[in-house]
């Protein structure tokens, strides 16, 4: 049977989403998210720009790198410089002079990271502040007054992953708090959109937890269905489990959410991993990999990893990637990025971002037209075959099988 769908539409007042192809061979699917801000090509993997910046560029590096939808956090916009300044600014677009889409993020993933500075209830997460040590209480309204204040395209509910390896008890737990919490967060969403109509409509996305156990993903996806959202996340997942079980909840999760409606995995990751993710029909992915492996020297090409920083680079005058067009490769060689990594210039840091962000939303491009050609299996075929990826807890480099641990 054809899996050819004919532009199935979700419209929620500024926000769309298309389904404009799908590969007759697997679950891989190209589409179009509609924002007040432009539009987003489907697969799209989006930028980390957490405190209103992805390290070391600038707005126009990141749209001459091609990037459609960026994510910011809530939780550290909060604490710096303050929704409030931000909203008095125009909103989080104006702040950074950024016109594409912004998602941000609720401020959940904290809860699991800063764990040692928070206290969750079911009135809402307690932070201690990593700044300066005080208190302030997130609750499923306060994020959403946040999100609303600073005016992002794409808003997510308050979630609390459940840290992997868990019980089921406290997994059971994490994913009854999530779902109350999502409910709070729908409410409180449509009361500010009700309060001020003329404001840019937002879309809000809930996000399906239940950790590495089926029943509860399937209980989460279940309950976030029924409240509609315009977009579904899965969350949770990257968190140390072994890669057949993340590909396992993935599945299990996304069985339950609508077609026509965006999917996102939260945190993910590698290049095998996000090709993996398109196949099974995941649209949307965000990860801080390639942005902090860039600025510790560890380069993104279709071989696999460069660690920049080795001596066999110190008289290589090639480009880092014959075959990438982004800036970089196209002015600079790598013998010229090791020298600027060993005598430690900024300029290293900004030129290897900007080849590895390249990379990646060069890689969904191609993704994309492969989908579009019912070519998505050949083409992740031959792309696995060439790239190196982990071995052994070790990575493979581009130059000659040297291996280097990557610790960053």
């Amino acid at each position: 049977m054809s899996h050819l769908l004919v532009f199935l539409d979700i419209k929620l007042a500024d926000f769309e989403f298309r389904i404009i192809k799908k590969d007759r061979n697997c679950e891989a699917r190209v589409g179009l998210i509609k924002t007040p801000h432009g539009e987003v090509n489907t697969p799209v993997f989006m930028p980390v720009g957490t405190q209103a910046t992805v390290k070391t560029l600038s707005s126009e590096d990141l749209k001459e790198i091609g990037a459609e939808l960026i994510l910011g956090n809530t939780y550290h916009l909060y604490l710096r410089p303050g929704h409030q300044l931000i909203e008095k600014a125009g909103g989080l677009h104006k702040f950074m002079s950024w016109e594409n889409s912004i998602l941000t993020d609720s401020g959940g993933f904290q809860v699991f990271s800063l764990n040692s500075l928070t206290k969750t209830t079911e009135e809402g997460v307690r932070f201690q502040s990593h700044l300066d040590g005080s208190y302030h209480l997130f609750t499923p309204e306060k994020v959403i007054q946040i999100q609303h204040a600073l005016g992002a395209d794409i808003v997510m509910t308050l979630d609390e992953p459940a840290v992997y390896p868990c019980s089921f008890e406290q997994a059971k737990r994490a994913n009854d708090l999530t779902n109350l919490w999502a409910e709070r967060c729908k409410t409180e969403f449509e009361k500010l959109v009700s309060e001020k109509p003329n404001k840019h409509k937002q879309a809000l996305f809930g996000i399906i937890q239940g950790s590495a156990y089926p029943d509860l993903r399937k209980e989460s996806a279940k309950y976030l269905v029924n409240l509609d959202f315009s977009g579904y996340a899965v969350g949770g997942l990257s968190l140390g489990e072994p890669k057949v079980t993340t590909n396992e909840m993935v599945e299990i999760s996304l069985s339950y959410v609508p077609q026509d409606k965006p999917r996102y995995l939260m945190g993910v990751g590698t290049p095998e991993d996000i090709i993996d993710s398109v196949f099974r029909g995941v649209d949307m992915f965000d990860c801080v990999l390639p942005t902090r492996n860039a600025r510790n020297g560890s380069l993104f090409t279709r071989f696999g990893k460069m660690i920049i920083k080795n001596s066999e680079y110190a008289s290589d005058f090639s480009p880092v990637d014959s075959e990438c067009g982004c800036s970089t490769c196209r002015n600079y060689t790598r013998a010229y990025l090791r020298h600027l990594f060993h005598t430690g210039e900024i300029t290293a840091l900004r030129l290897a971002t900007i080849h590895s962000l390249y990379f990646y939303t060069d890689l969904m491009r191609k993704m994309r037209e492969a989908i579009l050609s019912d070519n998505f299996l050949e083409w992740r075929q031959k792309f696995l075959s060439e790239y190196c990826t982990e071995e052994k807890g070790t990575e493979k480099v581009i130059s000659g099988g040297n291996v280097e641990d990557d610790q960053s």
